[in-house]
């Protein structure tokens, strides 16, 4: 009688945790999906250079894997930099109007470009800035071959900032970053997301960890900026990032200022901002700042 009731137990058991493994693999291939897969709106309307007055030139160029990208390009002969401009995730170039235009107008060249997935650019193996590298090489190259005698710079926000970090440790053609609300570790970033539904990330992260790598052909483990902080000196780094970041938390923001070479980073704190909101708390002071960034670490500034 004690051995079948024992039986029953150990089956009960099981089931039990045959679910919560079935629960933490679908859980998993969500997190991996939503991350992953593309998603465009249903009426892809943006604002463009035309409302804004600038007479922009369309740039188009390809990864190395074939997926097309498209960009807008404000070209000023007369500056010494070429500022190209990454958004985040789901988002596209339109995100980059605002800082995008204020940069151009303060005298620099700008390209603002759609990663693969998003606005113009095609479809192609999306990811959390893993992929994206190759989109952001492609627009380098791009840059380089249109104005080889530029300093390029990169303007980035969250997966962007990610994504211009990780980039620019093995490509030294960026001189110099501003990083806005970047994360430190995918597999951080997506712990944090889960804990906000109350759901056990210790089981969730490693099921969607495995997902990713299966599905979309990478893992949590290759998406590091925290491991490359340190490669990016001497170039100048600009780090921005608020106390009340939801999506991306502030702790982030100082793991990586820690990581980096004495001396690398500029941080710059925005209490009680949230994701990617210092922009809008004050456009002029924002551009004015990160203007004022390029310009003190250009190849020019001591002459």
């Amino acid at each position: 009688m004690a051995t079948r009731h024992g039986r029953r137990i150990a089956g009960a058991a099981g089931l039990l945790t045959s679910g919560l493994g079935l629960s933490a693999a679908a859980v998993g291939a969500f997190a991996a999906w939503t991350l992953n897969e593309p998603r465009r709106p249903p009426l892809p309307y943006t604002f463009s250079p035309f409302e804004l007055g600038l007479d922009a030139e369309d740039a188009r160029f390809s990864a190395t894997d074939g997926v097309p990208l498209v960009g807008w390009y404000l070209d000023d002969p007369d500056s010494d930099t070429v500022v190209v401009c990454c958004h985040g995730h789901r988002g596209n170039k339109a995100d980059m109007l605002g800082i995008g235009s204020g940069l151009y107008r303060a005298g620099h060249s700008v390209l603002m470009f759609d990663f693969r997935g998003n606005g113009d650019s095609g479809d192609g193996r999306q990811s959390l800035a893993h992929h994206e590298q190759l989109d952001l090489t492609a627009a380098l190259d791009w840059v380089a071959q249109r104005r080889p005698d530029a300093r390029i710079a990169v303007v980035a926000f969250s997966m962007g900032a990610a994504t211009a970090a990780l980039t620019a440790a093995y490509d030294r053609r960026i001189e110099a970053l501003v990083l806005d609300s970047p994360f430190a570790t995918m597999s951080d970033v997506v712990g944090a997301a889960i804990r906000k539904y109350r759901l056990p990330s210790g089981q969730l992260v490693p099921a969607a960890n495995l997902v990713n790598r299966l599905r979309y052909g990478y893992g949590f483990a290759q998406v590091r900026p925290l491991d490359v902080m340190d490669r990016l000196a001497p170039r100048p780094v600009l780090l921005l990032h608020g106390t009340d970041d939801r999506v991306i938390p502030y702790s982030h923001a100082e793991q990586l200022v820690e990581a980096a070479a004495p001396g690398t980073v500029e941080f710059v704190t925005y209490p009680g901002v949230d994701h990617c909101g210092a922009y809008f708390q004050d456009r002029p002071a924002y551009i004015a700042l990160v203007d004022g960034f390029l310009r003190r670490t250009s190849r020019n500034a001591d002459r």
